[in-house]
């Protein structure tokens, strides 16, 4: 059932062009994240659905009886309540039918004398309880709780006044709110950028089993992976609609992009085909072929003409190091830091070898960004030693961009680091990084928290570090500036150390995660996948102790079964697995070779196919290897 459909949408602002012609469709209960370069409209898309922004034209149709709730960016708590008391305010309905109930016990216990009266209060106390069992009349408190221990409220700010709240904890709140209110249709603008790790993953779990229906708004690709069922996309002011996870809508937008390059260059091949003929038709300046020119004319003006595609505008760049560290590169031991008496965190080990690229997670406020400004020279540890290897040349990228000069314009603050450049040179470089133009000339105090981004990595990329620390590096870059920039870092031939709650990004780069806590580290050789597998299953075996599995049980009857087999079959069993993992390593390789086939990564249906069948294959193999190994041992311990 369609639960929203938006028609002809077109936002402007004078001259400038938001959204044109821009068409929804929402299912009841999808799940729909909403994409876009900063800046294209995806947050006016969504006040002009809940009907906080007027539409320059088209229509918003809701099914009758849809409740929608807004989270903006932008926080609407002012008053002095306190946190628990204002999500308490979401429940007065149930709360005034709670005093009610009460006011009736009283009336009954006043008037168990008067049947008439009694049997009209019992009657009316049996509808009440039934209406306040069915409105959650016993469980709102510790729903609330429960909100608020999910995104991340302790004790003690629970019982903070809602005004008094930061920025970041009052877009909580809202959210706290809305989840609470449960609307028909759950509308959030940047719901994840406000949480640490836990919160993260436990809104992703109460989104996923969220009864109303969701468009979010998210630079967080891991979030949208885990729960979306469907995307949209805006760009070049219109939208574009996919099924699937952003995954999926990523591989969906490269195929449709080249399948339309392909149809616009066929176009141009038979537009300037039509004219070769045309010209040479008039070129003989006779009535007839003048006349077939002529023909040929009209029928290339009602041609319907296919626009240009436009991929908009992406960063490009690669980092380099110029010359190679030692094996050792970051010794760290036992370092500690607090402030005003409070410890931030103790007890943080680390071993950086040459090529590591090692993401550091933990909740706000653990100190990770101050273990980064420790390392780098800028604040001091209360004990613990740190110190580098040979050759290290270290460089450090800001979440904050403290290092920028705001007095300056972007030409001369990235100019005085490099004096050496060229001019031209020196602008084609900050050209790579979208500053063109008169760009170039714009104060760096004027410049958004992308662009200022952007800045900063162009300086990082010119000085050739080969040990770089990354402070959130992928905060305020849009999702295609977020893919280059993996990239880059996937090519580095140097080595890595990033504080990032881009789970996405960490998936992408890193090759260990350290979780920092206020007592310690501890560590996990993979990327976030792996880290979030080892976690959750190091949690179920600390709840209950494991069975084995029927893989190792068939293990071991196997291996009871070898050692009845004579020398001569073992051997012979030994060949012949050897002969089926030859086989194995042929279809292994054939697989790869389809894999890198282009033909068979645009089609996604082949590619998914293809990839499904190398995984068996894999599996395949380890399990012949596994079977080899004992057999062959089963082999030698026969006399």
């Amino acid at each position: 059932m369609v639960l929203l459909s938006a028609n002809d949408i077109s936002l402007s602002f004078g001259a400038a062009v938001i959204l044109r012609e821009v068409d929804l469709t929402l299912l009841k209960g999808q799940r729909m994240g909403l994409v876009g370069s900063n800046g294209s409209g995806k947050s006016s898309l969504l006040k002009i659905i809940a009907g906080e922004m007027p539409q320059t034209s088209g229509q918003v149709n809701l099914l009758r009886g849809t409740s929608v709730g807004f989270l903006t960016q932008q926080a609407d708590i002012g008053s002095d309540l306190t946190v628990v008391e204002e999500l308490s305010r979401v429940f007065e309905p149930v709360r005034e039918m709670e005093r009610r109930l009460r006011a009736v016990e009283h009336e009954i216990a006043e008037k168990h004398d008067d049947q008439n009266e009694f049997d009209k209060l019992s009657a009316e106390y049996a509808k009440l309880i039934d209406r306040f069992e069915d409105a959650g009349g016993y469980e709102w408190p510790s729903r609330i709780q429960g909100v608020l221990a999910g995104l991340g409220f302790s004790k003690e700010r629970q019982e903070q006044q809602s005004n008094k709240l930061s920025g970041g904890e009052k877009t909580r709140l809202c959210l706290a709110r809305l989840l609470l209110i449960q609307p028909d249709l759950l509308l959030l603008d940047e719901p994840t950028n406000h949480l640490d790790l836990n919160a993260t993953l436990w809104l992703e779990d109460t989104l996923k089993k969220y009864r109303g229906t969701i468009i979010v708004v998210s630079h967080d690709r891991y979030f949208l992976n885990a729960v979306c069922d469907a995307m949209a996309e805006l760009s070049m002011t219109r939208l574009t609609q996919y099924r699937g996870n952003y995954d999926a809508f990523s591989s969906q937008r490269q195929a449709n992009l080249e399948r339309q390059l392909k149809e616009y260059s066929m176009q141009q091949a038979e537009i300037a085909r039509q004219e070769a003929i045309i010209a040479r038709y008039r070129m003989f300046n006779r009535e007839k072929s003048i006349r077939a020119a002529e023909s040929r004319e009209k029928r290339l003006e009602r041609m319907e003409r296919i626009d240009k595609p436009i991929d908009e505008h992406k960063i490009r760049f690669s980092f380099e190091a110029r010359r190679r560290t030692g094996d050792d590169v970051l010794m760290v031991e036992g370092l500690e830091k607090g402030f005003g008496g409070r410890t931030l965190f103790q007890n943080f080990y680390l071993h950086l070898r040459a090529g590591d690229r090692v993401a550091i997670i933990g909740p706000n406020g653990v100190g990770k960004t101050t273990l980064l400004r420790i390392i780098t020279g800028q604040l001091d540890a209360d004990a613990g030693t740190f110190r580098f290897g040979a050759n290290v040349d270290l460089g450090y990228y800001d979440q904050h961009q403290d290092g920028l000069h705001h007095g300056k314009r972007v030409l001369e603050e990235f100019w005085d680091d490099f004096p050496r450049l060229e001019p031209g040179d020196a602008r084609n470089m900050l050209a790579l990084f979208l500053f063109t133009g008169e760009d170039v000339f714009q104060p760096v105090d004027t410049l958004s928290g992308g662009e200022k981004g952007r800045l900063a990595l162009c300086k990082l990329m010119m000085r050739q570090d080969n040990l770089l620390l990354l402070d959130e590096p992928t905060n305020h870059l849009d999702m295609d500036s977020r893919e280059v920039l993996e990239r880059a870092l996937d090519d580095f031939n140097g080595t890595l150390l990033m504080v990032s709650h881009d789970r996405y990004f960490i998936n992408r780069v890193a090759n260990r995660v350290i979780e920092m806590t206020a007592e310690g580290t501890t560590e996990y050789l993979g990327n976030y996948d792996v880290y979030l597998e080892k976690k959750r299953g190091k949690t179920t075996q600390e709840e209950e102790p494991q069975a084995p599995t029927r893989t190792q049980l068939e293990r071991e009857r196997r291996k009871s079964r070898l050692k009845e087999k004579s020398k001569r079959d073992l051997q012979a069993r030994v060949w012949q697995m050897e002969q089926y993992i030859i086989a194995a390593e042929e279809r292994l390789m054939r697989y790869e070779c389809d894999m890198a086939d282009p033909y068979v990564y645009q089609n996604p249906e082949r590619s998914a196919e293809t990839a499904r069948k190398y995984a068996e294959a894999q599996e395949e193999l380890a399990a012949l290897y596994e079977e080899w190994t004992e057999v062959s041992e089963a082999a030698e311990e026969v006399e």
